[in-house]
């Protein structure tokens, strides 16, 4: 607020709020030869901004740092100052249940400073993280038809203020109306500096524009559902279900010994393996205690004694565990678990680490290679069609593709909902019109028209 007063001579009123009043004795003291400003303290959740707003001329300037904490967070710390509870992000379900209803306090308020400044000539500038800016415009874009310009300039919160977060100033102006939904991106405080564009467009946000508008013919429509793809397996009991082999045996993440039998013991994969360049094989193992969602585990006890035994004895570990999902669920259960989890071949990729590639695991020891909840996989019947989907997902109209809806700085950037919207068809017809697949292997074993049959006429798993 100091800043803005210094900087700006046409300025004719000036309000501060802030909740602390120990930063209000500041400003007030601060403030003292700024005749034009006015400080409250207030809560922002609490406080009728209609009151002060109705009676500020045009054109506006909205400034502020809005707290960079979560609502999950803030309320373990036993605060009080939350909005009151309602899915504004409408979120289903599941979405709520697994934690994407979490959000950060600063989305709330500033979807509420946007919604104030919709008919008014004003600029918003807020320091905020990069994906509450985002989720912020998105929702804008989404609820606005006549929204204004936005930018986003990216600034080092680790040397500013000590966050390691990735954040930037958002800067929106709503009297700029009726311009393309997008925003420009700039590596600093510089609009010399653009370093890409992101926006919205078919009620999706695009992270990159001109990928976007180059392959978008590739998206896939809501009716088409060639390729499946899959999560790996959730049990949220590390410790417990997930093994290292040693010798003739087997132990856990607890430094136990553990006897059991084989039936249940599968090699794994965690995202560490699958981000690897060429997938080593496994070193780890997990117990697998169903073959689908919700499946009865009592017939463990009776075809693997010693397995029950050893679940038996670690229960509490189970019962531990948070997430309601496992609540009226059959002792040990997990999740994403299905036929696909048992597919001799698989395409797979992390979706925890900054990278796009895409890797074929096989069997191992006899047996099919399962994955964790951070995976997400194709199932394949035959290394033939893994190799070439893969090869087809490695490529660069695949990769520009993906890009385009990938955030990289999101904490889960690659997921299955982007996975799913490339049509793996399309882009294999791309592919061999091009003669982009042109290895003398794959020349050798397939013709273009035994390619494309390959894929068509492949099995779906779980369906």
């Amino acid at each position: 607020m100091i800043a803005a007063l210094e900087n700006f001579d046409s300025l004719t009123d000036g309000l501060g709020f802030d909740i602390n009043p120990d930063y209000i004795n500041i400003l007030v003291e601060k403030l003292r030869e700024y005749h034009l400003a006015k400080i409250y303290q207030s809560d922002f959740f609490d406080t009728d901004w209609n009151q002060f707003l109705n009676k500020l001329p045009d054109p506006l300037l909205v400034i502020g740092n809005p707290p960079w904490i979560t609502n999950s967070e803030l309320a373990s710390l036993g605060s009080n100052n939350l909005p009151q509870k309602n899915n504004f992000q409408n979120h289903s379900g599941i979405e709520a249940i697994t934690g994407a209803s979490n959000f950060d306090i600063s989305e709330w308020m500033l979807i509420k400073v946007f919604e104030w400044v919709r008919n008014r000539n004003a600029t918003i500038a807020m320091l905020c993280k990069t994906t509450v800016a985002r989720k912020v415009l998105l929702h804008e874009w989404k609820n606005n038809s006549n929204s204004g310009k936005a930018r986003i300039f990216l600034i080092d919160a680790l040397a500013d203020f000590g966050a390691s977060v990735d954040a930037c100033l958002l800067v929106y102006d709503s009297s700029d109306r009726g311009v393309a939904k997008t925003c420009e991106v700039f590596s600093e405080l510089s609009t010399s500096s653009q370093i890409t564009c992101f926006g919205y467009e078919k009620n999706q946000l695009i992270a990159n524009v001109n990928f976007y508008k180059k392959w978008k013919h590739l998206q896939n429509s809501k009716d088409v559902n060639n390729f499946t793809w899959r999560s790996g397996i959730k049990h949220d009991c590390s410790k417990v279900m997930e093994l290292k082999r040693v010798g003739d045996g087997y132990k856990n993440d607890l430094g136990e010994l553990v006897d059991v039998e084989e039936t249940f013991v599968y090699p794994m994969m965690k995202s560490s393996n699958v981000a690897k360049a060429f997938a080593s094989p496994p070193s780890r193992f997990m117990l697998v205690t169903q073959k689908f969602i919700g499946q009865e585990t009592n017939f463990i006890k009776t075809i693997a004694p010693k397995t029950w035994k050893y679940l038996s004895e670690h229960r509490k570990c189970f019962d531990r565990r948070k997430s309601s999902i496992y609540n009226n669920r059959p002792p040990f259960s997990i999740f994403g678990v299905g036929d696909y989890s048992f597919a001799p071949w698989k395409v797979a990729i992390s979706g925890l680490y900054k990278k796009l590639h895409f890797v074929v695991i096989g069997p191992h020891e006899g047996k099919p290679v399962v994955l964790d909840d951070t995976c997400y996989f194709l199932a394949c019947q035959s290394e033939e069609e893994a190799e070439l989907i893969a090869r087809l997902l490695n490529s660069e109209p695949a990769n520009e593709f993906f890009s385009s809806f990938i955030f990289w700085d999101a904490k889960r950037p690659i997921t299955a909902k982007i996975l799913k919207k490339l049509n793996i068809m399309a882009l294999a017809k791309v592919f061999l019109a091009r003669e982009i697949i042109a290895e003398k292997s794959y020349r050798e074993i397939f013709s273009k028209p035994e390619q494309l049959r390959l894929l068509e006429q492949r099995a779906v798993y779980g369906l």
